[in-house]
């Protein structure tokens, strides 16, 4: 009895070991038998799940140079020429529990790292997934200076050479092929999910595109404009990440409640337009750590301002308010912004020399009227990327310290200006998502988790993950109507403390109860 009860068991064991000994093989075998022109196979090697990998090829400024792998997959790596004088590194990452799906990564800043992160997260979810090294190799623009070919990587081919041969990858590694196609990216990535809707509309059915550093060349110009209002250090001017804390907390103390709820977060920043002078210490005020100077007023609202060019017109709008803490030592330290400094002095004006404390909205003229391979990425006709199918996902933080979420409002404006459609017309395959309370791509003071990566994930459900939302919408055609995020107790893979519906543009959120916020049945979109 007990030898016959045992025997399938033993036999499914020895079918489990011959599946893990066929996939291994393959991987092992792959990289003899990619033929493809201008590639160059590095290594296709097997990575078992639970293995924490060490990049040793990673640039320095790539941190960290370790990526956690949970599931079984195949790792291959090429080098890619992309013109005489250019090339990428591109990665594939095939798992073995494989659901028939191809996405492309993106990449952040002005960086050439590879987003390992990125990958480890998607093949896990079970997409067949690449990402490239953006055409140069580390954080830094220098690799622009004089080479117009890298700045073109980095501007729309890196991705979209990755993507024309991942796909020819994966047909060739699965026997199945895909079936559909997806898109991840947040910051530049975003920018480059977009660049990719405008440009390359069928390269995708799905593109999810947080954060996009749409408008390129004036966010730098936004970025770099900070220095001028906030000055040097010992500047009158300069406010210290401390008094920044108390700008926050009296900006939440004119708009936090406009929503509904007194929860330490704006929910609809549009609404919020404060007025700081209340912070200027009068004559009696003895204890100055409680206010602020007049003119460091005049600072804080100078930020919150929007940056017009030299005849006046609208270069970028401005901070939204609510990042002012997640913003103080990045944007307002005290030093150009460090991406600005490069993008000017390595592509603008081809000088290393180039000081940036002196900028100008001359050189923000300058900048935008070179606009290198159309890398504003501001297209508002979407009408081929619509005609094919396509859906996009784009998400904005509304505390986010880097890129103003009023930026992504302005874009959805002028895609509908342009396309001539009402949000209900838009809805049919644009859908945007201002999320209250999260930062730069995550973080933050709020239900910032909406699975856009390992970072933020809280669930495979599609009501809680930005990713599977797309895959629902593309595949079933179910759209979202509302991003689900989570609030976690103590950051990252920590327990939830709460979860909130996140409202589709131009729907804002309002808390009418019953309850305290933490009820997400008592918030709405109207």
């Amino acid at each position: 009895m007990v030898r016959l009860s045992t025997l399938p068991v033993f036999a499914l064991s020895s079918v489990v070991i011959a599946s893990q000994d066929s996939f291994q093989t393959k991987c092992t075998q792959f990289a003899d038998k990619i033929d493809l022109p201008n590639v160059k196979v590095n290594f296709a090697n097997y990575i078992k799940g639970g293995t924490n990998l060490t990049l040793v090829d990673n640039d320095p400024t790539c941190t960290p140079g370790f990526q956690s792998v949970s599931v079984d997959l195949c790792r291959v790596a090429m080098a890619v020429s992309t013109s005489e004088s250019s090339e990428i590194t591109l990665e594939a990452w095939f798992p073995r529990d494989y659901k028939g799906r191809f996405l492309s990564t993106g990449n952040g800043g002005l960086s050439g790292c590879i987003q390992y992160y990125d990958l480890a997260y998607t093949a896990r979810m079970g997409f067949a997934t690449v990402g490239a090294n953006n055409g140069h190799n580390g954080t830094s623009g220098k690799p622009f200076y004089r080479h117009p070919e890298v700045i073109e990587d980095f501007a729309y081919r890196s991705v979209h050479t990755g993507v024309v041969l991942g796909k020819k990858l994966t047909k060739q590694f699965y026997d199945e092929g895909f079936n559909r196609s997806y898109y991840l990216g947040c910051s530049t990535g975003g920018r480059q999910g977009w660049k990719s809707v405008q440009k390359y509309p069928n390269d995708f059915d799905g593109v999810v595109a947080g954060a996009p550093a749409v408008n390129f060349v004036n966010l730098l110009s936004w970025s770099a404009h900070f220095y001028n209002v906030t000055g040097p250090r010992s500047s009158k001017t300069y406010l210290s990440p401390a008094q920044w804390k108390l700008v926050h907390k009296e900006i939440l103390r004119q708009c936090d409640d406009l929503d509904g709820a007194k929860d330490g977060i704006i929910e609809d920043t549009d609404l919020c337009h404060p007025s700081l002078q209340t912070l200027i210490c009068d004559g009696d005020t003895r204890n100055k750590s409680s206010c602020l100077t007049g003119a460091q007023v005049h600072t804080a609202q100078q930020v919150l301002s929007p940056l017009y060019g030299v005849n006046g017109t609208l270069l970028y709008p401005r901070m939204q308010p609510g990042s002012e803490v997640l913003t103080a030592p990045i944007m307002y330290n005290g030093e150009p912004f460090q991406y600005s400094k490069d993008w000017y002095q390595y592509v603008v004006y081809n000088d290393p020399s180039w000081n940036a404390s002196n900028w100008s909205v001359k050189d923000a003229a300058a900048a935008l009227a070179q606009n290198p391979y159309n890398i504003q990425t501001f297209e508002g006709d979407l009408s081929s990327f619509q005609k094919a199918g396509g859906k996009v996902l784009h998400y904005h933080g509304m505390q986010d310290q880097l890129i103003s979420s009023d930026n992504s409002k302005l874009y959805y404006s002028h895609v509908a200006e342009t396309m001539n459609l009402p949000p209900s017309k838009l809805d049919e395959f644009y859908r945007f998502f201002p999320i209250s309370g999260m930062g730069h791509c995550g973080g933050g003071d709020g239900a910032y988790g909406i699975g856009q990566g390992v970072k933020t994930f809280a669930g495979k459900d599609p009501k809680d993950n930005v990713l599977m939302a797309m895959v629902k919408w593309v595949e079933e055609g179910v759209a979202p109507e509302t991003v689900r995020g989570a609030k976690f107790f103590n950051g990252v893979g920590s327990k939830v403390e709460y979860r909130r519906n996140h409202c589709r543009w131009p729907r804002r959120n309002v808390f009418k109860g019953p309850g305290n916020y933490t009820n997400e049945d008592g918030w709405h979109c109207v």
